[in-house]
Order: structure tokens, then sequence, then C-alpha cells
């Protein structure tokens, strides 16, 4: 059990290091504009995807607790 909270411990701090340093992402998404039998048309649109720095900030927090408690506790 203390290794299994230790590890989620390790990786909300990892999470909330990557936030804090990457506080948005972006990617593209290909949609259907229209088919008309066999032929389609297609559009790529990007997508952002914001993240809060109170996120990042709040995984560290949490994942030190994590570790912190995994230790402690025998």
């Amino acid at each position: 059990m203390k290794i299994i909270v230790s590890v989620v411990g390790i990786l909300l701090i990892i999470f909330g290091i990557t936030t804090l340093a990457y506080q948005r992402f972006t990617y593209t998404k290909q949609e259907n504009v229209a088919q008309i039998g066999t032929l389609k048309i297609t559009a790529d649109s990007e997508k952002t995807v914001h993240f809060p720095p109170i996120l990042g900030g709040a995984s560290i927090v949490v994942g030190l607790l994590l570790i912190v408690v995994g230790r402690m506790n025998k």
C-alpha cells in the first residue's frame, strides 16, 4: 500500500510540474464538413486545452502529502 501511495504521489508531482511548465496544449482534430456519395470533405481545426496554474500547484502539494503519508504509514 505504501508503494502505491508513493507512486501516485510521484505521478502527481510530475503532472504538476508539467502543468506549470506547459499551461496549455494544442491538438488538431479532423471534422467532416460534407459527404456526397463517396466524396468526403474534411476540415482540420485546432483545439486548445488550458490548465490553470492552481491545478499544477495543487497537484504538487497533494503529491508531496501522499509521499509523506506513504512513508509515515507502517
